[in-house]
């Protein structure tokens, strides 16, 4: 994402919408209300009755955003207040933009503190590589690519062979291979892990008949070839020491943080809208966690959060497809870690 231009006082600022995880963000800090500037098509009708699709520049006063990760699209939905060629435009009559990376967009409303920040992150997280994570044993290897927004898992290859059979070794290098061709197929850098020693067979398989992409490849252990074993390698800081901070790793780190300290009970976690206020006027919240659809969708959410970061508090928004985001979401989507006890 790029931000091209911004005026805080107007609330206007243009975007350059780069990738898919641009769109997710996007999504998060859009609500009702807001207006939204993009060239469209629209169809127009003109007196034989014939339509014919026009290029035009609409402003949107957004009533619906939904944000479609298998199509690539960002779906933002309103009535027309503006737009030209006014010909072609008839004002109060209901548009969708369907935004995509390549998109290019003029967003007007009343920012909020936390939402140029999130809008900041997307643009430095967009200078970032995406990663790609197999968990495999000598059976079957999970894929899956680390986004901004969470882990999106993509096909399972599996050896086809069996230790009985005579020609096992001609089967396993047919696996090698076909995972191989996997990483080779994709620019990104990849993480291998995995319980036994397929990792290392893969290995020595890409030395061999693949050394260039020994560059972009980093080999790790985890105890299961299944989903649990990319969780596992978020959970224990593997992605971030490999390949730098991530985001899903942070959240992972920090509700289990919370989690602790909930079964310690020591006072040192509040959750739900009383216990935060409550924190809040104490001045107590070290890190709030917010689920980033709580935000949206609760008044009272966006209330406290706003209270927070006037205290100085570390915010963090978690992504609603994420695994700790599920774990968030038990907790009413908000949470805190706190600097000292408050009862």
């Amino acid at each position: 994402m790029r931000i091209t231009h911004f005026d805080r006082k107007l609330g206007e600022m243009k975007l350059h919408l780069e990738t898919l995880e641009d769109l997710w963000h996007l999504e998060r800090v859009l609500r009702k209300g807001d207006k939204v500037e993009s060239r469209t098509m629209r169809s127009v009708r003109f007196g034989d009755g014939k339509e014919e699709k026009k290029p035009v520049r609409i402003v949107l006063e957004v009533e619906s955003v939904e944000f479609a990760e298998f199509a690539n699209r960002l779906r933002v939905g309103g009535k027309i207040v503006s737009g030209s060629p006014e010909e072609f435009i008839q004002m109060g009559r209901y548009h969708t933009f369907d935004l995509e990376p390549g998109s290019k967009l003029k967003v007007v409303k009343n920012w909020k503190n936390y939402e140029v920040k999130r809008i900041e992150k997307a643009v430095e997280q967009s200078k970032r590589p995406l990663v790609r994570i197999i968990v495999m044993d000598e059976n079957d290897a999970t894929t899956a690519i680390l986004r901004g927004y969470g882990v999106s898992y993509g096909p399972t290859l599996s050896c086809s062979g069996s230790k009985r059979e005579g020609n096992y070794e001609e089967k396993v290098r047919q696996y090698y291979g076909e995972v191989a061709s996997y990483i080779h197929g994709h620019p990104e850098n990849f993480i291998v892990a995995g319980p036994g020693f397929a990792k290392d067979g893969l290995k020595d398989f890409i030395k061999e008949k693949y050394p260039d992409l020994m560059e972009r490849v980093a080999f790790e252990s985890c105890s299961t070839s299944e989903r649990s074993g990319v969780n596992e390698l978020l959970k224990r800081g593997v992605v971030a020491k490999i390949m730098g901070e991530a985001q899903l790793e942070e959240e992972e780190k920090l509700i289990e943080e919370f989690i602790t300290h909930l079964h310690k009970e020591d006072g040192l976690a509040a959750y739900g809208i009383e216990e935060i206020k409550t924190a809040i006027d104490g001045r107590a919240i070290k890190k709030l966690l917010v689920l980033d659809e709580s935000l949206r969708k609760d008044e009272r959410v966006e209330e406290v959060t706003e209270k927070a970061e006037k205290m100085k508090a570390e915010l963090i928004f978690f992504s609603a497809q994420s695994d700790a985001g599920h774990k968030l979401k038990g907790f009413g989507g908000i949470a805190a870690l706190l600097r000292f006890r408050i009862n």
